[in-house]
C-alpha cells in the first residue's frame, strides 16, 4: 500500500513551495527579524498550500534553531511536524467545521492558559474556519486580541469574508493564490521523473490543466492515471499513456480536434459532421467538445499572432505538435480564426443548460462553415435574375422603385458582408439567363460624381443586390423614394413613420439601414449617410403631385349646418386626419336681401393650428371675427371661450343657450341701432359683446379634439 503524492511530496520548508512567493517572503522576512505576530489568517482556493504552510510556519517557530525561516528537520519538533510525524502536543490542530460552537471556543481558551508542555510556543491552527459561528468567534475575540505570550494564532480559510471583522482585523492576513500552469507543468515533471514514471506527450498538459492550479488535485489526478497504468515491457516502469489520459480526463482526443480544424480550414462539411457524430457515438460531452475546440482555436490564434515565438507561451507542446498547428493557422488566418472563435464561444454559453447540445454542436459547426466558405451562400451560388433598367441616351430622373417583372422566391440570408455580395452577384455571368428570360442586363456603372439622377437610376440595382442578401431589409427599403442627395447625404422618404422606425432599427450593428448602405457601395461605389423622413416632412412625391388645382370650397348649406350638433363632426370626419376641419360661420352673402343695405363684413372662421400634432394642450375653439346676426341666421353649433373681459353686470339680462342637443338658436332681429358697425381689419370681442349681439351666455369651457378616421 502505497501513501498519496501530496502526501509523499508536502513540502517542509518555505523553500519547497512553488507558486506562492506572495505569502513564503514576507512570512521568511519576518522570521529572520523576530517580528513574528500572535495571530494569522492564510486564504485562498482549495489545494494551494495553506495547512501546510501553517504547518510549516509551526516547525519555524518551535525548531530548536529556531525562531528560524529554514527549520533544521532534526530536532523533535521538526521531526513531529514532518511528513512522517505524528504531530506534537504543543501544536493543536483544530477542525473548525466540527469544532465551531460557544463550548469549544471556551474549551479551546482553557487549554490555551497553559503553558507549552515541551517547545517554544502553543501553536492553535484553526482550519475551515468560515466555519466558525459567529458566537464561537466573539467568545474567541478577547482571547486573539490579547493572548498570552506563548500562544500563536494561525486561521486557514477559503472564504475569509465569513470570519467576523473584529476576528479579521486582529491578524495578519496572507492571501495564497493558484499555481501558475508553467510552474506546475515543470514540477509535474521533476515529479514523474523523481518516481521514474515514464509520460507519453501531451498526457501533462491535460493534468495541469484538469488540476486547475491547485497542487493537491493535480498530483492527485497524476497519483490517478499512474495506478491506472501499465508497467512497459521494454523498460519495466510504469507508462501513462495519452489514449488513457484522454479517456479517464474526458478531454477531446488531439486527432479529433486536428480533424475538426482541417475540415473547418478546407470547408469540408462531410469532414466536420462526421467529426461531430464521433464525439456524440463515444458518449463525449458536447460542452467539453466545444471546450476543447475553443482552447485548441486559442493556441492556434497565439501561433498566428506570435509566430516562432509561440514555444514560450505554449508550454508543454511538443515541436510536432507546434509545426502541425502552425499550419493550421497558416491556413485560417488570424481574422478568420478570430471570426471561428466567436462563434465558438457564443455556442458554449447557448449550451449552458441546453436540453439537445447535440444540435446545438451541430448548429455550430454550420455557422462556422457558412462564415469560413464551407457552405455557398445562394446569393452567391445561384443568382437570381432581376429586373434592370433599359439603359438610355439621357438619364432619366426615377422616382420609385421599378416594378420585378415577376415575384422571386425567398433566398436564404447570408452572414457575409452584403457588399461583397453584391459584388459577386453583379460579377457573376448572367447574359445566359437574361437572354432565356427576356430581362436585359444592366448596363456597366460609369465613371464620374454619383448625383441624384444616377442615385434613381441605379435604385433598382441597388435593391435587387440587397434582396439578395437580406428579404427584410429588401422589404423596408422597398418602399422608400429617393428624394434627394446632397454629397454622401441620401435623403429617404418613406410611406408611414413606422417604416422609417424599421428603417433606423438597428440589431448589434446590423438592420436595413446598415444593408441598404451596404448595397449602395456594391453597386455605386461610395457609403452614403442617411436622412429617413416620412412623406408628409419631404413633400409629396412627384407622381402623387398633380396640375389639377383643388376644387373651390362650396359654401355651407344652412339646411344642412341645423340639422343637429353632429352634422360638423361628420363631415370633419370625411376629410384628411392631417387637416383641420373648420366650419364657417354665414356670412352676408348667405343672408336674404334686406332694405337697407350694409357693408359687407368679413368672414368668420376658426383659428387653425398649422401643425396639431405638435401642440402640447387640446386646441380650443374660440371666435375670430362675427358679423351682426340677422333674423333668420343660424348661429353655428360651437361652445364660446370665455374671454377675460367678462362684464359681469350685464348677466341679468341674458338668456341661457341651450346644451348641444337642442334645436338650434335663431337669433332674434335687433334694431338697426344696435347692431355695430364692424370695423376695418379682423377684430376680435369679449365675452359682454357677445352677450349683447347675440343675446348669449357663457354655459361652459371644452376642450377642441382634432377628427381623426376613427371618430365618426
Amino acid at each position: 500500500m502505497t501513501t498519496a503524492l501530496y502526501r509523499r511530496y508536502r513540502p517542509e520548508a518555505f523553500g519547497e513551495m512553488i507558486g506562492q512567493s506572495q505569502v513564503t517572503e514576507p512570512l521568511m522576512t519576518a522570521l529572520r527579524s523576530d517580528r513574528v505576530g500572535h495571530a494569522y489568517l492564510f486564504s485562498g482556493p482549495r489545494g494551494c498550500g495553506k495547512t501546510t504552510s501553517a504547518r510549516i510556519l509551526a516547525r519555524c517557530l518551535n525548531c530548536a534553531a529556531g525562531p528560524t525561516d529554514t527549520p533544521c528537520g532534526t530536532c523533535d519538533s521538526c521531526v513531529e511536524l514532518g511528513r512522517g510525524g505524528g504531530g506534537s502536543l504543543d501544536v493543536v490542530e483544530i477542525d473548525a467545521a466540527s469544532h465551531n460552537g460557544v463550548d469549544d471556543a471556551r474549551d479551546l481558551r482553557e487549554r490555551a492558559v497553559f503553558a507549552p508542555a515541551r517547545d517554544r510556543f502553543k501553536i492553535f491552527i484553526l482550519d475551515e474556519a468560515h466555519m466558525v459561528t459567529p458566537q464561537g468567534f466573539n467568545a474567541l475575540l478577547k482571547l486573539v486580541e490579547e493572548p498570552p505570550d506563548h500562544v500563536k494564532f494561525i486561521f486557514a480559510t477559503t472564504e475569509p469574508e465569513k470570519v467576523i471583522g473584529t476576528i479579521r482585523s486582529r491578524t495578519h492576513h496572507y492571501p495564497f493564490r493558484l499555481v501558475p500552469p508553467a510552474a506546475m507543468l515543470e514540477y509535474v515533471q521533476q515529479l514523474s521523473e523523481t518516481e521514474g514514471v515514464v509520460v507519453e506527450p501531451g498526457v501533462l498538459p491535460l493534468v495541469v490543466r484538469a488540476g486547475g492550479g491547485s497542487p493537491r488535485d493535480t498530483l492527485s489526478l497524476l497519483d490517478q492515471l499512474i495506478a491506472g497504468s501499465e508497467l512497459s515491457a521494454e523498460t519495466g516502469g510504469v507508462v501513462v499513456r495519452y489514449e488513457r489520459a484522454v479517456a479517464l480526463l474526458g478531454y477531446t482526443h488531439a486527432e479529433l480536434l486536428d480533424e475538426v480544424v482541417d475540415a473547418f480550414g478546407a470547408g469540408d462539411a462531410a469532414a466536420a459532421f462526421s467529426a461531430v457524430d464521433r464525439v456524440v457515438q463515444t458518449g463525449q460531452d458536447p460542452r467539453r467538445f466545444v471546450d476543447d475546440l475553443l482552447e485548441r482555436l486559442r493556441d492556434l490564434i497565439v501561433i498566428a499572432a506570435t509566430g516562432q515565438g509561440a514555444a514560450n507561451v505554449l508550454r508543454g507542446v511538443s515541436t510536432e505538435d507546434l509545426d502541425r498547428m502552425t499550419r493550421q493557422a497558416e491556413v485560417f488566418g488570424a481574422a478568420r480564426l478570430s471570426r471561428t472563435a466567436d462563434l465558438v464561444i457564443a455556442t458554449l454559453d447557448e449550451m449552458t443548460g441546453a436540453t439537445s447540445p447535440r444540435l446545438q454542436l451541430e448548429l455550430m459547426v454550420a455557422r462556422v462553415l457558412a462564415h469560413t466558405g464551407g457552405v455557398a451562400p445562394a446569393a452567391v451560388a445561384a443568382p437570381v435574375p432581376v429586373a434592370a433598367p433599359v439603359p438610355l441616351a439621357a438619364p432619366v430622373p426615377v422616382t420609385a422603385p421599378a416594378p420585378v417583372a415577376e415575384p422571386i422566391p425567398p433566398v436564404a440570408e447570408p452572414t457575409h458582408p452584403v457588399a461583397a455580395t453584391v459584388e459577386a452577384s453583379r460579377s457573376a455571368p448572367v447574359a445566359d439567363t437574361s437572354k432565356r428570360s427576356g430581362i436585359v442586363p444592366p448596363a456597366p456603372a460609369t465613371t464620374g460624381p454619383i448625383d441624384l439622377h444616377r442615385m434613381r437610376d441605379a435604385w433598382p440595382e441597388v435593391l435587387a443586390g440587397l434582396e439578395s442578401v437580406s428579404r427584410t431589409s429588401w422589404l423596408v427599403a422597398s418602399g422608400a423614394r429617393v428624394a434627394d442627395l446632397d454629397g454622401d447625404v441620401l435623403t429617404l422618404s418613406f410611406r408611414s413613420q413606422s417604416d422609417v422606425a424599421k428603417f433606423k432599427k438597428l440589431n448589434a450593428g446590423a438592420g436595413p439601414s446598415e444593408d441598404l448602405r451596404q448595397a449602395i457601395l456594391g453597386v455605386l461605389g461610395i457609403r452614403v449617410k442617411y436622412l429617413a423622413k416620412h412623406d408628409s416632412e419631404t413633400g409629396p412625391s412627384p407622381q402623387a403631385a398633380s396640375p389639377t388645382p383643388p376644387p373651390p370650397r362650396q359654401a355651407p348649406d344652412p339646411r344642412s349646418a341645423g340639422a343637429g350638433p353632429a352634422s360638423p363632426a361628420r363631415a370633419a370626419a370625411a376629410a384628411p386626419v392631417t387637416e383641420w376641419a373648420v366650419a364657417p360661420i354665414p356670412t352676408d352673402a348667405d343672408a336674404p336681401p334686406i332694405d337697407e343695405p350694409e357693408p359687407p363684413a368679413p368672414v368668420a372662421q376658426f383659428a387653425v393650428d398649422d401643425e396639431p400634432e405638435d401642440a402640447t394642450e387640446p386646441a380650443r375653439v374660440q371666435v375670430a371675427t362675427l358679423a351682426p346676426p340677422r333674423e333668420g341666421d343660424v348661429l353655428p353649433d360651437r361652445e364660446v371661450e370665455q374671454s377675460v373681459e367678462a362684464d359681469e353686470q350685464d348677466e341679468d339680462d341674458l338668456d341661457i343657450v341651450p346644451d348641444a342637443g337642442v334645436p338650434p338658436v335663431v337669433a332674434p332681429r335687433l334694431p338697426a341701432t344696435a347692431a355695430p358697425r364692424a370695423p376695418a381689419g379682423i377684430q376680435r370681442y369679449g365675452e359682454s359683446v357677445i352677450r349683447q349681439v347675440l343675446g348669449a351666455t357663457f354655459v361652459r369651457e371644452e376642450p377642441y379634439e382634432p377628427p381623426t378616421r376613427f371618430s365618426s
